[in-house]
């Protein structure tokens, strides 16, 4: 039987960047310090494609996937993204042809989390890896990837300042120094914010320290239980810390750099972040991405940063 895909291509001998496989889903064990989790992970598999070749031999991608996550369930892996590193490695040589593999995955994950400790209850969040393999001279070269996401709010320090001044012309006793630090209303939006970081195989870093930057970072964090009074400081503890999208990317920056000093300089960093608005019939959205040396180098040459 002709093998179609290792035939030239028809509409240009053109190289791929990658081709793969999207959109499947795996239960993968992973066993942490402190427990087990059985995530339910959404992957990307992907490898590039040379020139001469029409197509990718995408079933290889399915069963390396197959086999390392099931594997997982009789010896758990180490982390998310060691599982993405075993299926990086092992699609190199089920494509002779290829010269780089990639994979990546977003997982359900559940943590205890409440706003006191008689609501504590488990809250989702998002966890992402990803690992590359690459051919080189020397052998295969390797790099993977770690970060979270968490969804908040954030309360708009523009609105906040504008409403202040409207109000302290209506009630002039707002303008008493007395008054100075006490929240004002403003228009609030749900936060969704995501860190990655790029490392070395050997390095570590727990997903729950970074899902502690995304929070900080926003202006409250959100939960799935909370009664009127629980509302209340919610609201309240948001408008004492409005943040525009920006405020959110540089303090998970800053955070990011304080809480991490022993990761090298090497290490790349993504913050994104988008605000779903209330008022407007749009998101606002921003990211930063860069290494944690030139940040550290930012940071020092800005000085000692403002409260948070």
């Amino acid at each position: 039987m002709t093998d179609i895909h290792a035939l030239p291509p028809t509409m240009g001998q053109l190289s791929l960047g990658k081709v793969g496989i999207t959109g499947i889903r795996k239960p993968l064990v992973i066993q942490r310090p402190e427990r087990t989790h059985t995530l339910s992970a959404g992957f990307e598999v992907y490898v590039d494609l040379p020139a001469l070749r029409k197509g990718s031999d995408l079933s290889r991608n399915a069963q390396v996937l197959a086999e390392v996550v099931d594997e997982t369930v009789h010896r758990p892996a180490r982390s998310l993204e060691s599982a993405c590193l075993a299926i990086a490695r092992e699609l190199l040589p089920r494509h002779p042809y290829a010269r780089e593999a990639e994979v990546r995955v977003e997982a359900e994950y559940f943590r205890p989390r409440g706003i006191r400790e008689d609501r504590v209850s488990l809250e989702n969040f998002t966890l992402l890896a990803a690992a590359w393999a690459r051919r080189r001279p020397s052998g295969v070269e390797v790099q993977k990837a770690i970060g979270a996401e968490a969804v908040g709010m954030t309360a708009c320090p523009c609105a906040m300042e504008t409403c202040r001044a409207r109000l302290e012309e209506e009630f002039p006793l707002l303008r008493d120094a007395q008054f100075a630090a006490m929240p004002i209303i403003t228009h609030n939006q749900r936060n969704r914010s995501r860190l990655l970081l790029t490392l070395e195989e050997e390095a570590e870093v727990e997903a729950d320290e970074l899902l502690d930057i995304l929070e900080g970072a926003q202006s409250s964090p959100t939960y799935a239980i909370l009664k009127r009074g629980d509302e209340g400081q919610v609201v309240l503890d948001a408008h004492r810390r409005p943040r525009f999208v920006e405020d959110v990317v540089r303090a998970a920056l800053s955070l990011l750099a304080e809480r991490f000093p022993q990761l090298p300089d090497t290490t790349g960093v993504e913050v994104a972040t988008r605000s779903e608005e209330s008022i407007h019939k749009y998101d606002v959205r921003a990211e930063h991405r860069s290494t944690l040396g030139a940040l550290r180098r930012e940071l020092a040459a800005s000085g000692p940063s403002p409260s948070r």
